[in-house]
């Protein structure tokens, strides 16, 4: 039976372009395990999209003097030309903002209403006589009460990670300018603490394999802390109306809707599919695996918020959605990033510090960013962009071990041989070929093995180390010395070398995944290694709004290579380009 694989990606606020540490951070890292797994042949689910509602997206358009929905559409089409270029091949890629989303989003709220987990309640928030209205969240900011730093959110500190009561914010201020006085409102709260147990329970039975930075934010904060009630709605016309009679004016919170879309993009990639429903295979399979690639900022959110909304819904969901009683399916691992700085700062929009993923594109090639990122992922630490080794992990590294081998091999064979594979007697390959064959095949396992333990820098490591142990054997073989004095030794040394190379650009694919589909078609063959990308409109009662899918390739190709010997290839050229030092303080000069 085909394993179901659910690849959830943090979505971006619809409010800044993607930096390089966004795409390390999440979107790199689910593409990388996504290909993986699609290349085991497995039914591969990878989903996100932008977070088109909150205040981050309604503070801009104020600025701007626009409107949220044209904010969110504009910076909607940059992350999904930022995506396609850079290879980052989500499934459904689409918005917040859409028909479907509310449905599913409503529905988990009223799930979780009728099963006991949803109370009303009265509380003090800043409201601004001015604007009449009342203003959520980042409109206002303070001191927080708890730890004395500055930037406190009147809802939340991001510094102390806690939530915060409005009225106890220190020195508030409305970012709009406008005067502050408190008054009344009534919000619908997640009673957690009802849920705590299970929650508890639930990580606990994860410990084998999620990260201890993982368990130590979320687990941890549990025991110390434990789970407090939160308000899962505020005042503001941007999002989802409350699905409850009297409650006009007041929207789903963000933090509580936006992840519902892991569940609501795989229901629309069905129904654009013509499979309506197919997204049960992730959802309500319980030998799916999920996994949900975030930052670390967003742990507790996704660790225990989540999984407590899944479970505080039960079958309640399903009975509302598909008129079944069915549980949804729990996150497998929430493999989460650290942070990624730059140049040994904190990276830094506001302040231009930073390396914007569509500018970057415009200079260099997405493999040879795709590679750094990935060598430089802060998996366990953070992790410092510096322009200077990403110079030198490009030409030490990419161009000089991997790019080097591919195009010397299959450049001599393609003069030596006229373009085709060396013919070889394969019982006739000696020792030592047959050795450095079994050697690039393990790692196949090896590789794979931490993949699957979503150790993506290991991975990669552990592909170049075998891309080395090819140019030690070429070293010894010499096959442009051999050629000279027997020419059949040359060809079992250049078959040899040219299998091992057509098996890793298979292992390098999920990081390189355009060089290799390039070097995939030098060798000749037919069937591409990935699919393709695509982008589709859909039409709802919302208007329309762009999606980025994609069509993937049948069956499974994580093998080592098939190469036979006689077989016609086409004229190589060169995977890499080496970067001149000069870049380093043109780079440095743009920041800031």
């Amino acid at each position: 039976m085909t394993e179901n694989i659910l690849i959830a990606i943090a979505w971006p606020y619809a409010n800044a372009e993607i930096h390089v540490g966004n795409i390390t951070g999440s979107h790199l890292s689910g593409d990388i395990i996504a290909r993986y797994h699609r290349l085991k042949g497995r039914n591969v689910a990878m989903v996100s999209g932008t977070d088109s509602h909150g205040t981050p997206v309604t503070l801009r358009a104020e600025d701007e003097g626009s409107t949220p929905e044209k904010v969110y559409k504009r910076f909607h089409e940059g992350f999904l030309e930022l995506f396609q270029q850079m290879g980052i091949s989500y499934d459904m890629f689409t918005s917040t903002h859409t028909e479907n989303h509310f449905k599913v989003a409503q529905s988990i709220f009223l799930a979780l209403k009728e099963n006991g987990h949803l109370y009303a309640k009265k509380s003090m928030q800043w409201f601004s006589p001015e604007a009449n209205r009342f203003l959520p969240d980042r409109y206002v900011e303070g001191i927080c009460y708890i730890c004395g730093e500055p930037g406190a959110r009147s809802d939340q500190c991001d510094s102390c990670g806690n939530v915060l009561e409005p009225a106890k914010l220190i020195d508030p201020k409305a970012k709009t300018g406008d005067v502050l006085e408190l008054r009344e409102t009534e919000h619908f709260y997640l009673d957690l603490s009802k849920l705590e147990p299970k929650v508890a329970t639930f990580l606990r039975e994860r410990s084998a394999h999620m990260r201890d930075t993982v368990l130590g934010e979320s687990l941890g904060k549990i025991e110390v802390e434990g789970l407090l009630p939160r308000p899962i709605t505020r005042d503001l016309d941007w999002g989802i109306p409350v699905p409850v009679e009297g409650w006009d004016g007041k929207c789903l919170y963000v933090w509580f809707e936006a992840v519902i879309g892991y569940l609501s993009a795989p229901i629309e990639l069905s129904q654009i599919n013509g499979t309506p429903d197919a997204w049960q295979d992730w959802w309500t399979d319980p030998d799916a695996r999920q996994f949900h690639f975030i930052g670390k900022d967003n742990i507790f959110f996704h660790t225990a918020l989540w999984p407590a909304e899944l479970m505080g819904a039960g079958t309640e969901f399903m009975k509302i959605f598909t008129g079944e009683e069915k549980l949804l399916t729990l996150p497998y691992d929430v493999p989460a990033n650290q942070f990624m700085n730059l140049e040994g700062q904190k990276i830094s929009g506001s302040k231009n510090w930073a390396v914007w993923g569509r500018d970057a594109l415009t200079r260099y090639d997405p493999d040879a960013l795709r590679y750094y990122l990935t060598v430089n992922m802060p998996e366990t630490k953070d992790s410092d962009w510096d322009w200077e080794f990403f110079v030198a992990h490009n030409n030490n590294e990419l161009v000089a071990n991997w790019g080097n081998l591919a195009n010397r091999v299959l450049s001599f064979c393609y003069k030596h041989w006229e373009g085709h594979i060396p013919v070889v007697d394969t019982v006739s390959l000696r020792p030592a070929d047959l050795e450095l064959l079994a050697a690039i095949e393990a790692g196949f396992s090896s590789v794979g093995d931490l993949l699957e333990a979503v150790k993506i820098r290991a991975a990669l490591n552990e592909a170049m180390r075998l891309a080395t142990e090819v140019n030690k054997y070429l070293d010894t073989s010499a096959p442009w010395k051999e050629l000279k004095v027997d020419r059949d030794e040359a060809a079992k040394s250049v078959y040899t070398a040219l299998k091992a190379i057509d098996s890793l650009k298979t292992i390098f694919s999920p990081f390189l995944p355009f060089t290799s589909e390039k070097l995939h078609a030098t060798f000749g063959y037919k069937t591409p290694l990935f699919g393709k990308q695509f982008v589709k409109t859909v039409e709802d009662n919302l208007g329309s709004h762009t999606a980025l899918c994609y069509q993937g390739v049948e069956g499974e190709q994580w093998k080592p290579s098939n190469l036979q010997p006689g077989a016609a290839f086409n004229q190589p050229s060169p995977l890499f380009k080496k970067l001149d030092q000069e870049i380093v303080e043109e780079e440095r000069a743009r920041l800031g």
